[in-house]
């Protein structure tokens, strides 16, 4: 019985504070080069783009319609909830992590297995489905182009990419309910894109944030030109009926409690807000980069709550005019901000918007894969996973090189053979989940460690902390009973892992017995 209570005593400690601050000091620790605008235009990054530029269109047809513009606050005001948590705990322990790291630290080491596993997939899955969008994207500009060129020249010039290896093999049918053959056999443009983001990535954090700030420039330009433009061409009619699909839309592990279902899954506004939210973890990856940031105490929660902010006041004002432009039903799936412009009569922006849709596309995908092998650091520096391979630091450009590599072979996989609605709906749950632990971490770490240093801390608490969870569970029981059923999937995955490898080598365990 004393065996089995020190297994399980095991399974829950708790990695010391001083033992965090003290593990990314050596020959592994990661380069502090990130100030706080570089850290707000991370968080840019990864937030516009996403969102704006892919998700809006499959969103707005299939789930939530003008009402979409209301998902947009509710997911930022979760968000809101969640960050301040986030701010709290990554100016106490500036180490390289996120949420990650945040478990370790309040509820134990099974905990934290379960947070870091599942964020590394969600990264992953939301990288893929970024970079289908930005496939849908680069095909718009080379239809414009073809068409530029033609009118110049006496004959006809075609660009696009052959059929057979522009997108996805399948795609989603909701009228069939079933996925149905597309004709095509590989995205290669989506493929190509992870590749160069790669050998971005790998070259370094400094280089990946500058090219990544001259794309946030871009994006901004262009989501301002799609809100002053596009305002003048709303027409109020097409808000009417505001919420078709209802104001709900929640169900219980797939057992229907509010609002409509189509085709089994859960419709309305806030089953659109728990679609959408992949596109809000731009400042969840933020702290994910924690360790590289010259001042972290200051600057993190900076660009954690700057860029949040900025970006839910750009979501609601472009899903307004899209919304207002273009009848909901009729939004383009994949590339529904430049098409939405050709609908209205204006093809001349689409070449402009598609061109800045690649530029904040790929910032988007750059940032979202920056993050998923520094959680795997993390967690080789604990012995969770092989050191060797997870924890290797490349000895030139000091980044995660290995584990880059490994991410973005399953990130490529993803996005070459996967529709962008099915990856959509893959994305949420985990990050979601990883939201309210640290939201419940904060409670137990103002009992636990009540004079810990806290540079920064979260207003309102327990008020706001509460609310983040209970926002957060509200939209996971909005989202689709397939994505709880690849939680547990995945997560089943990771159980074995653990027990097979991470619990014989933890780190903390050997600590613990020293």
């Amino acid at each position: 019985m004393s065996n089995f209570s020190a297994r399980l005593s095991a399974l829950f400690a708790r990695k010391p504070l001083e033992l965090l601050l003290e593990e990314a000091q050596g020959e592994s620790r990661l380069k502090r080069v990130l100030g706080p605008v570089q850290l707000t235009a991370l968080g840019l990054g990864a937030v516009i783009g996403a969102g704006i530029f892919v998700a809006t269109g499959a969103a707005a047809h299939n789930i939530a319609g003008p009402s979409l513009m209301i998902s947009y606050v509710v997911a930022g005001l979760t968000c809101i909830f969640a960050a301040l948590c986030y701010a709290e705990f990554a100016s106490m322990v500036p180490v390289v992590g996120s949420a990650y790291t945040y478990a370790y630290a309040t509820l134990g080491e099974l905990f934290a297995w379960i947070i870091g596993w599942d964020l590394v997939l969600e990264y992953g899955v939301a990288s893929a489905a970024v970079a289908t969008g930005w496939s849908a994207y680069f095909q718009s500009i080379l239809s414009q182009l073809s068409l530029f060129i033609s009118e110049k020249l006496p004959y006809e010039v075609d660009l696009s990419i052959p059929k057979i290896v522009s997108e996805s093999p399948w795609r989603y049918d909701v009228e069939l309910g079933q996925f149905v053959t597309t004709g095509s056999i590989i995205n290669l443009p989506a493929v190509v894109i992870i590749l160069v983001v790669t050998w971005f990535l790998i070259k370094g954090i400094s280089e990946s944030a500058t090219f990544n700030a001259i794309m946030v420039c871009v994006k901004v330009a262009a989501v301002l030109f799609v809100i002053g433009v596009g305002a003048f061409f709303i027409n109020t009619a097409n808000w009417e009926p505001f919420a078709p699909y209802g104001w709900t839309g929640v169900s219980f592990f797939g057992h229907h409690v509010a609002g409509q279902q189509i085709g089994g899954a859960p419709v309305g506004m806030l089953a659109g807000a728990a679609i959408i939210f992949f596109a809000y973890i731009g400042f969840d990856a933020v702290s994910t980069y924690t360790e590289e940031a010259k001042n972290p105490k200051r600057d993190v929660p900076i660009g954690i709550i700057v860029s949040l902010v900025i970006c839910t006041i750009l979501y609601v004002l472009v899903s307004a005019v899209l919304t207002g432009m273009v009848k909901y039903n009729e939004l383009d799936l994949n590339a529904p901000v430049s098409i939405a412009f050709t609908q209205a009569g204006l093809g001349w922006a689409e070449g402009i918007i598609a061109t800045a849709g690649v530029a904040g596309i790929t910032s988007v995908l750059l940032v979202m894969m920056l993050s998923g092998p520094r959680v795997f650091l993390a967690m080789a520096r604990d012995g969770l996973v092989p050191k060797k391979v997870f924890g290797a630091v490349h000895p030139k450009f000091r980044t995660p090189w290995i584990a880059t590599i490994l991410i973005a072979v399953f990130v490529l996989s993803l996005a070459a053979f996967a529709p962008i609605d099915f990856l959509l709906h893959l994305t949420n749950i985990g990050t979601l989940l990883a939201f309210v632990i640290v939201c419940a971490a904060v409670l137990i770490m103002r009992v636990t460690h009540p004079h810990a240093e806290r540079p920064f801390r979260c207003p309102g608490s327990p008020f706001v902390p509460i609310m983040g969870i209970l926002m957060c569970l509200l939209l996971m029981f909005s989202l689709p009973v397939g994505n709880w059923w690849r939680l547990l999937g995945w997560l089943g995955v990771g159980f074995i892992i653990y027990f097979a490898y991470g619990y014989r080598h933890s780190i903390l365990k050997q600590y613990r017995k020293g």
